[in-house]
């Protein structure tokens, strides 16, 4: 057999160590320890199996998108540089969180580090290693995602004193970022039906705290009255990256991965990864591998 020669060598090196990670993105009102990687409370049990080398990257989930961003591009500078992959899973406000690190850091120059997590939830370099430009990253996957906003912030249903809550009016949010700036990272949508309680003040179809028009990624400065295939005075909001029924686009690079036609999931997790973002933990386990 003939042998390798040094680079054959280093590449085959390289590839041992490359690993791919699960990264879950939590929203509103996170009870989890920040910088804590292990920690998935605002999640469910953290016996679940949730993707490989699962990972809960959080924040505080009360105040503002642009203060915490630092801890979402800590963790992604961790575990998707170098020759590391990541899967990104997000709910709710984590939609949005993300969709603004993206956007604003995608394109930035970052270091590559070693997956080895301080107590802060900083990674250190990897020594010689050149910096890269943005972050590997497989794909983003959103349950009930609210970079669209709610209506409900807009009705002062939340506590008004939040910064998180002020980012969530619909105009505030849809101009807060580009969101069609993902930087070639596709965002795959959940959007749930089962809405109640404020089905009143949220346009078209809901999941109790935010519309299609957001958990959907229509576009535009507004929201908008998007339903399910058969719903009367509102228009259909489509599967896939099409454009939604009258013609109105998604951002781009978003997907419908699912949309909630028997209106049977709601946006509370309720401590076991529970309503929509049941539905993405399926698809995650047999997609992030």
């Amino acid at each position: 057999m003939r042998a390798l020669s040094l680079p054959g060598l280093l590449a085959l090196s390289c590839l041992a160590h490359a690993t791919n990670y699960t990264l879950w993105i939590n929203g509103r009102n996170n009870p989890a320890a920040i910088g804590h990687y292990d920690d998935f409370r605002y999640w469910g049990p953290a016996t679940v199996d949730a993707g490989v080398n699962k990972k809960a990257v959080n924040w505080d989930g009360y105040n503002s998108i642009g203060t915490q961003s630092r801890h979402i591009r800590d963790a992604l500078d961790c575990f998707c540089t170098g020759e590391n992959w990541c899967y990104i899973a997000t709910h709710s406000a984590g939609d949005m969180i993300v969709g603004y690190t993206l956007a604003n850091y995608g394109g930035s120059a970052r270091s590559v580090k070693n997956a080895v997590a301080n107590a802060d939830g900083t990674c250190g370099d990897v020594a010689g290693a050149p910096p890269q430009t943005g972050w590997n990253i497989k794909w983003v996957r959103s349950a009930g995602g609210s970079a669209g906003g709610s209506e409900l912030a807009d009705a002062g249903r939340w506590t008004t004193g939040e910064p998180l809550v002020h980012e969530h009016k619909v105009s505030t949010a849809r101009a807060m970022y580009n969101h069609n700036a993902t930087y070639n990272v596709w965002f795959y949508m959940y959007a749930g039906s089962n809405g109640t309680l404020y089905s009143w003040l949220l346009p078209g179809q809901d999941d109790e705290v935010v519309a299609y028009h957001s958990s959907g990624a229509v576009a535009g400065s507004a929201g908008g009255s998007y339903c399910n295939p058969g719903d009367w005075f509102c228009r259909v909001l489509s599967m896939g990256a099409a454009a939604n029924e009258g013609g109105w686009p998604k951002w781009a690079n978003h997907s419908v991965a699912f949309r909630d036609d028997h209106e049977r999931y709601s946006h509370y997790i309720k401590g076991n990864w529970g309503g929509i973002t049941g539905m993405m933990l399926q698809d995650i386990q047999k997609l992030a591998r």
